[in-house]
């Protein structure tokens, strides 16, 4: 009997330290959780930074008609600024701003929307396979005859474009800054009649400088395909300012 009440108080005594140590365990646990969690957190709080940073490639793939716009707006003022500033050697206060204003305009309307248009919307419904074309390795292409008619009969078209779309719709851009009217009829009438005068050397011009560069621009990936195109019309469009931009 009394070895019985001697091992009941010595039960008695250890209940204390197991629930002690069982405490103890109970915290390393929770504190293993607590130190998951926050590794979890900050994992994801760093591919969220990853992601967020801000990439140009991602940018003009995921948005290629915003890329253009901005990228031909900014080019044709930029270029239209060399050839005042650079070429004709004007200070900035003597910049002609409303010849830069002409370039702006220009810039967004016809080389940021409508040329993105046809040359990415439109091509690639009127010329199938295109898009495999243009991804495929430099000798991939060189065998690839179908994709080869496709490029040239785009760089036609284009030059096509160019001469009987582009070059009027410049000269009207112009007559409605200088005409110092907002009749439109006007405008049509002034730049027709700069058209007509000086299609001789323009039509020259375009295709020289745009018939090689048309083989390379419809040769590479789609989305690349106008910025390739603006790195070549900065040159021609500072040209073209320096040439026909002022008023005369």
């Amino acid at each position: 009997m009394q070895s019985f009440r001697l091992l009941a108080r010595r039960s008695a005594g250890l209940q204390p330290r197991l629930a002690g140590f069982q405490g103890f365990q109970q915290w390393g646990g929770c504190g293993s959780c607590a130190l998951r969690a926050k590794a979890t957190l900050a994992a994801e709080e760093a591919a969220k930074t990853a992601q967020s940073r801000w990439s140009y490639v991602a940018f003009a793939k995921a948005f290629p008609f915003t890329n253009n716009l901005i990228i031909a707006t900014m080019k044709t003022s930029a270029a239209d600024l060399v050839a005042q500033c650079v070429i004709e050697r004007k200070s900035l206060k003597e910049v002609d701003w409303k010849r830069n204003l002409v370039f702006c305009m220009f810039g967004a309307v016809y080389l940021g929307a409508f040329q993105y248009w046809y040359q990415v919307n439109i091509f690639t419904r009127m010329f199938k396979g295109v898009e495999k074309f243009t991804t495929q390795p430099l000798a991939a292409k060189l065998r690839d005859t179908a994709g080869l008619k496709a490029l040239g009969a785009q760089t036609a078209l284009d030059l096509g474009m160019l001469t009987c779309v582009y070059l009027p719709t410049f000269y009207v851009f112009k007559a409605s800054v200088f005409s110092g009217t907002w009749d439109a009829a006007v405008w049509v009438k002034n730049g027709i009649g700069s058209y007509t005068t000086n299609w001789q050397k323009d039509f020259y011009d375009v295709f020289r400088v745009w018939g090689p560069a048309d083989l390379v621009c419809f040769s590479v990936p789609l989305w690349l395909r106008l910025p390739v195109r603006h790195v070549v019309s900065f040159v021609w469009t500072a040209y073209l300012s320096f040439a026909r931009g002022a008023n005369k």
